[in-house]
């Protein structure tokens, strides 16, 4: 293993190549890290003439690999990959039905200040920073009527 560079400017250098040739599709130190421990598993029973060629094609090709994998996985369809879908029993859905009826009633039960800024935070995913801006309020009071919001719905919902 002697002869292979442990330099800073040796691994940079790789980087790079790997970079170019990967299309910044993936991040090249974890390629050479992969490609590094093939290499030491290989030299334990064949000879390697150019290291830095082993690893830059070892690395690309793991990329190439990963890429594949990727986009494979994301094309194929549940129904595809035969995994079949899972309803839920009666019963969950009544009871479902049941505990949202219950987070209804008690976001009634809110100031409409509290149920305006939990709504527009837990709805319509807006960060508290944005409620704070639309509002006109603190990013404080965003927090504090969120708290006090799920605070009391927490414990309106207890035992359901």
């Amino acid at each position: 293993m002697s002869d292979i560079p442990v330099n800073r400017e040796f691994w940079n250098r790789l980087i790079r190549e790997v970079r170019t040739r990967t299309r910044g599709r993936a991040d090249p130190e974890e390629l050479l890290h992969a490609a590094y421990l093939r290499l030491l598993r290989y030299r334990a029973q064949h000879a390697v003439e150019n290291v830095a060629a082993f690893l830059v094609r070892t690395a690309v090709n793991i990329g190439v690999d990963n890429y594949r994998h990727d986009r494979f996985i994301a094309d194929v369809s549940p129904e595809d990959a035969g995994v079949r879908e899972i309803s839920p029993l009666q019963d969950e859905v009544l009871a479902s039905r049941a505990r949202l009826e219950r987070v209804r009633e008690g976001l009634s039960h809110l100031t409409p200040r509290t149920r305006e800024v939990f709504l527009m935070h837990r709805l319509d995913d807006m960060k508290y920073r944005e409620i704070a801006e639309q509002l006109g309020i603190s990013q404080s009071a965003v927090e504090k009527h969120i708290a006090k919001a799920a605070l009391f719905l927490t414990e309106w919902t207890e035992g359901w």
